[in-house]
């Protein structure tokens, strides 16, 4: 079941288009990267689902339900995760989290068991101090529990990690990997590395187009190409080791990187194994001898202009 539909976005400022012709769908339980450069569209386009800013045409629909600007319904459907959350510094966690029960009508016994399941998620159970003195981090983690305290079906969130030191990057996304579970999310980031570790799905978008979407796997493997990464004990011989590769049959090309050989080949397993047999025969001393993955970082930069 798809949670989120876009279907023939429009939108522009002025004789600015910002985002043109925008279609994609994200299915429940799954993790969406939206990758894109900064001024891409991404918040843009994040404002219109949340219904904060009008699109000129086009259909979103949250969980069936029609987004219309200025109109709440389907936020109801929705947790949101800004870049920078703000909250009231004289607080505590529950206390933030206990104001924001009250105005999205639960109950407190509802209140009462989300904060304290969530508080625990984020690990931020027994912290009693002012929300004043918490670190970027912990706001994040906050930020995270708060959207999610109305149980959403769609959780977006902008940036959660940017300006985060490793650790805190790890946590967040730890916690959104184990949110996956009961909810969908919408990831918009430029850290790549982010979306390869707990996306199932991604959408490039550049220019205010959709240049890419689909499953991740299933993407780095349309755009695979046959490398294979040479490290021998030697690098001074480098050079002549890519002459005599340049001469066997299948080898498309060699290049230098580092102390490193990068070899494009057919792909046949033919020419993987001639490689084998020419480092043994020509008695080349090998280090690492590695088939190359494509990355999404490679793929971003071949389809971003």
């Amino acid at each position: 079941m798809d949670i989120l539909t876009l279907s023939h976005v429009y939108k522009q400022f002025g004789n600015t288009k910002v985002i043109k012709d925008l279609s994609f769908s994200v299915s429940e339980h799954h993790v969406f990267g939206f990758i894109g450069k900064n001024g891409a569209g991404k918040t843009t386009t994040m404002k219109m689902i949340l219904g904060f800013l009008k699109m000129d045409s086009g259909e979103i629909c949250v969980c069936g339900e029609r987004v219309t600007a200025g109109s709440p319904k389907a936020n109801r459907y929705i947790g949101y995760l800004p870049d920078v959350p703000h909250f009231y510094p004289y607080m505590t966690p529950k206390e933030y989290l206990s104001l924001c029960g009250k105005i999205s009508g639960l109950t407190a016994d509802q209140i009462d068991r989300r904060s304290r399941e969530l508080l625990h998620l984020v690990g931020l159970d027994g912290i009693s101090r002012r929300i004043r003195g918490f670190s970027r981090g912990m706001n994040q983690r906050l930020g995270i529990a708060q959207a999610l305290l109305g149980e959403p079906r769609l959780l977006i969130c902008d940036e959660p990690t940017s300006a985060l030191d490793p650790i805190g990057r790890k946590e967040i996304l730890d916690i959104l990997s184990i949110a996956k579970e009961k909810t969908t999310i919408l990831f918009s980031t430029h850290i790549l590395s982010d979306v390869e570790r707990i996306c199932d799905t991604i959408g490039v978008l550049d220019n205010g187009h959709l240049v890419l979407e689909g499953k991740l796997e299933e993407i780095k493997n349309s755009y695979r190409q046959d490398r294979v990464l040479i490290s021998l004990a030697d690098s001074s011989q480098n050079d002549l080791l890519i002459q005599r590769l340049s001469a066997l049959s299948g080898i498309k090309g060699c290049t230098k990187q580092e102390r490193d050989v990068i070899v494009r080949f057919t792909g046949a397993e033919e020419s993987k194994q001639a490689i084998l047999r020419l480092l043994l025969e020509e008695g080349f001393s090998l280090i690492k001898f590695e088939l190359l993955e494509p990355s999404l970082e490679n793929l971003f930069l071949e389809v971003v202009k």
